[in-house]
């Protein structure tokens, strides 16, 4: 399985893929989607372009996206907001199932505390992913999503299993 992880922001969205196999898990790519522009509109268009180019080339099967945490900026809140539309648009509409997490899930199944620093984060990512080249502290956010996308389907996959054993 193929998963893609993607931080939302409207200047730099951070995206990473990993491959799962079995208990295996591997890193395939990662980079950052830039929103350049001084309009709203440009922005978020120059993002679904560079994300969809990036969907279009890796083929992941499942992605996952970071939910918005509200700050006391509601403005910025609201503009994030509007990145993280197009971070779920763009593998939906590639017929990609997307699943959410709140950043202190990531944190807590990455790093293993809920509210782990970028450089906690970094570090984690380094150990689980070795030798990789990680294309900034967006990305790494990123691989860390697909980490944990990856670490929930997998005991959800174990669940359905064993639900399905008791019912045969």
């Amino acid at each position: 399985m193929r998963v893609m992880g993607i931080d939302p922001g409207l200047r730099n969205l951070g995206w990473g893929v990993i491959e799962v196999e079995g208990s295996r898990i591997s890193h395939v790519e990662n980079g950052v989607c830039h929103g350049t522009g001084t309009a709203m509109a440009d922005r978020l268009l120059a993002l679904f372009d560079a994300l969809s180019a990036v969907i279009t080339r890796l083929a992941p099967d499942t992605a996952a996206v970071e939910q918005t945490f509200v700050n006391k900026d509601g403005a910025g809140t609201l503009k994030l907001g509007q990145a993280r539309g197009i971070a779920m648009l763009v593998p939906a509409r590639a017929g990609i199932s997307v699943g959410e997490y709140a950043p202190n899930t990531v944190k807590k199944t990455v790093v293993g505390v809920g509210h782990a620093d970028k450089r906690q984060i970094d570090h984690m990512v380094r150990l689980q992913l070795p030798g990789i080249e990680i294309a900034g502290p967006d990305a790494a956010d990123a691989l860390a999503i697909a980490l944990c996308h990856a670490h929930h389907a997998r005991a959800g996959d174990r669940l359905a299993q064993a639900v399905a054993k008791v019912r045969a």
